[in-house]
């Protein structure tokens, strides 16, 4: 049976408490499974607000109602509100999702500072950061995480080394087309093998070529009607899908659905690929339609 991969990044405190018991619901109502990527230190995103001078920032946040999707109160934590400790604060919710058998997994400590600096950190900064991450994930599952997915799509090639160290078995940093192997800039392999979000995100596409909340899913269904022999991995956010966007996320598991597909988590997908054969290449920063900046890419 083709498979499609569902990987949930919870970015925020209000994504995690609010987002993630709804989509847990809907997932069970469709016999679908997930990947859960938790934010597990402070939430900050009010410190984003630097983005404002990013190209196309202020473009994308015009259509896609930052304000209505995560809230007046989330945008100010970290600068005129303390920011939240998601991991503390919601350990017992993080545990009920593996508990509902959910794959669970690392997105990152502190979500802002990552996707804002990680490309221009070194070693030493970037082993630090997924050390707190993967400590606490310790602390609160009381076993080490097995996969990883970059917030923002942001990644330096320290990062996907110290994944290995860290007894990964795969992660999900990026987009592209299908698995592959990373290497360095000499041609070695380097980290875990890659599993990569192959579709368009909803706030990249929402707002675009005449793009809305109503007809969205049928522009995504159209991109999967045509089978693939690695699947598919969707990445949706809880602050969205897991709220506002909710019911655009119903009519796509239910169009998936109808085409065929096997909703899985990407730990599912990753163990259906013959992965002594993963063919490689690099992982490389680049630009794709409806995102500001630059994020990481199967070259």
């Amino acid at each position: 049976m083709k498979k499609l991969a569902l990987k949930i990044d919870v970015d925020t405190w209000r994504g995690t408490r609010e987002g993630v018991p709804r989509l847990m619901e809907a997932l069970k109502r469709h016999d679908a499974g997930a990947t859960f990527l938790f934010s597990l230190g402070p939430d900050h995103t009010g410190r984003a607000i630097k983005r404002v001078f990013r190209p196309g920032f202020l473009s994308k946040v015009s259509r896609t109602s930052v304000v209505e999707h995560y809230g007046i109160r989330t945008l100010l934590y970290g600068t005129v509100l303390p920011g939240p400790d998601i991991g503390r604060r919601e350990a017992a919710l993080l545990r009920g999702v593996r508990d509902a058998g959910f794959e669970v997994g690392i997105h990152c400590w502190d979500h802002i500072k990552w996707q804002d600096y990680v490309t221009g950190k070194d070693a030493a900064w970037t082993r630090a950061e997924m050390h707190k991450a993967a400590r606490r994930f310790r602390e609160i599952f009381g076993e080490e995480a097995r996969t990883h997915g970059a917030a923002g799509w942001q990644i330096n090639d320290a990062a996907l080394a110290y994944q290995q160290e860290l007894g990964m078995r795969y992660a999900s940093d990026g987009r592209g087309s299908h698995p592959f192997q990373p290497l360095d800039a000499a041609g070695r392999p380097l980290g875990v093998p890659q599993l990569p979000t192959t579709l368009p995100t909803l706030d990249e596409l929402i707002g675009l070529d005449g793009l809305s909340n109503d007809n969205v899913h049928e522009h995504l269904l159209k991109l999967t009607e045509a089978e693939t022999a690695t699947g598919h991995v969707y990445t949706l956010h809880a602050e969205l899908e897991g709220m506002r966007l909710m019911e655009v996320f119903d009519r796509l598991l239910d169009g998936w659905k109808r085409q065929g597909y096997q909703l899985v988590s990407c730990v599912d997908l990753f163990d259906s690929q013959d992965l002594a054969n993963l063919p490689s290449g690099r992982v490389v920063m680049g630009e794709i339609p409806g995102r500001s900046g630059t994020l990481a890419l199967q070259a």
